[in-house]
């Protein structure tokens, strides 16, 4: 484990974030439950969080991975997220995030039947609530299901659903300034560094408006603009901002008890008030990065409600009332968060390239790097499988279940 920098009385030095979303807001949070008193500085160059991808997500948590660590972060998530209300209560306000564990639902044909049966196994060992359905258990309880391609389903029973993202940073954010965090409306646009033995140190965050933030350590939580601020250190960082866009649909068809749906065809599908959102990821080859945040209306017609009409026949009537666009900040490497400090820099830490998990994943990430800060290492949860290290030794950790 990394050995932790002294700050505060010591070095008269904060803890400087940037990036004041879900990732930046947690670790704060964290920071001064962990260490009440400990200073930290959040900049954050949009409070409004017009284009934040906190803002703008799906938001939904689940237990499917495929992963040992994942699976160990999103068991810990669920139990946060349902304690909300107690863990971020602020001055007699009682924060609700809308909670609705309706569970996600894979759908898979013959050809990803052993991988769903794998995926279940150890997701099972782990302790989550999870089932699969053959074609006549999916038929009874989803009887609005086509399942003429279907092998096989997982449901999760508990412990998966959705949402409200933004009630969950805002909530987080409150919490942290209540235990003294400092957000500054601002944007970081370098570092002040030095070096000793080949080691790089952050000395200073340097602002666009000319200010500059002496720091103990400085935490990268950009999102999808992070490989721009850990180029001012020199270390290449494989995320980008991949455009995702979320249509809010409409249908006088009833889906009773529908979950989050992931369909053979990659699209998604959940309940959203009396109509659904759903999405799709682009095919690789049209998968540019940083695209407009345009949303792509056309792929609604073309795409998504042709599929989503063969796998659900009272879906012909489907109607789009509207749609969004926000970035995922897509690890390209292996789709997996990279967390923690690198060699090449002693008190930089990363918290980046969540790829579509951010919202699900702040609160074990929160908890765990501000453990490192503080102690010099993980304490309650390893997270040493997301070390960036894994990046430079072409070590992939591959998670099969990418939505």
């Amino acid at each position: 484990m990394s050995t932790a920098l002294t700050f505060g009385s010591t070095t008269g030095m904060p803890i400087v974030i940037i990036g004041g979303g879900v990732i930046g807001s947690a670790i704060a949070y964290e920071l001064t439950r962990q260490q009440p008193g400990c200073e930290v500085v959040v900049v954050e160059r949009d409070p409004t969080y017009a284009r934040a991808s906190s803002a703008l997500s799906a938001s939904s948590i689940r237990q499917q991975f495929s992963t040992d660590i994942n699976l160990q972060i999103s068991a810990y998530g669920i139990g946060f997220l349902r304690d909300v209300g107690t863990l971020l209560a602020c001055n007699g306000d009682v924060p609700g995030i809308g909670l609705h564990e309706g569970g996600y639902l894979y759908l898979a044909t013959a050809a990803g039947e052993a991988t769903l049966r794998d995926n279940h196994g150890l997701q099972l060992r782990h302790g989550a609530d999870v089932a699969l359905l053959d074609t006549a258990q999916l038929s009874e309880r989803f009887p609005w299901l086509a399942l003429q391609d279907v092998a096989l389903g997982s449901l999760g029973l508990s412990g998966e659903g959705w949402f409200d993202g933004y009630l969950l940073l805002t909530a987080l954010r409150k919490k942290a300034q209540s235990q003294g965090v400092r957000y500054i409306a601002d944007e970081a646009v370098g570092f002040a560094m030095a070096a000793s033995d080949g080691v790089q140190h952050v000395t200073a965050v340097q602002l666009q408006s000319g200010a500059s933030l002496p720091c103990s350590h400085a935490v990268n939580a950009g999102g999808p603009w992070a490989a721009a601020i850990a180029g001012w250190a020199g270390i290449a960082l494989p995320v980008v901002g991949k455009r995702r866009t979320v249509f809010h649909l409409s249908s006088p068809a009833r889906l009773p008890r529908c979950p989050l749906l992931i369909d053979t065809s990659g699209i998604w599908l959940r309940p959203e008030g009396q109509g659904f959102i759903a999405g799709f990821a682009p095919p690789a080859d049209q998968d540019e990065d940083f695209a407009p945040l345009e949303p792509e209306y056309h792929a609604f017609e073309e795409h998504v409600w042709p599929l989503l009409a063969e796998r659900i026949p009272g879906f012909e009537a489907l109607r789009m009332q509207g749609a969004w666009a926000g970035y995922y900040e897509m690890n390209t490497f292996d789709h997996n968060a990279i967390v923690g400090l690198s060699p090449a820099c002693d008190n930089l830490v990363f918290a980046n390239g969540f790829s579509g998990h951010g919202l699900q994943q702040c609160p074990a990430v929160g908890r765990g790097l501000a453990e490192l800060m503080l102690t010099g290492g993980y304490q309650s949860l390893d997270l040493s499988p997301l070390s960036i290290t894994r990046i430079a030794e072409n070590r992939p950790l591959l998670e099969k279940n990418v939505i």
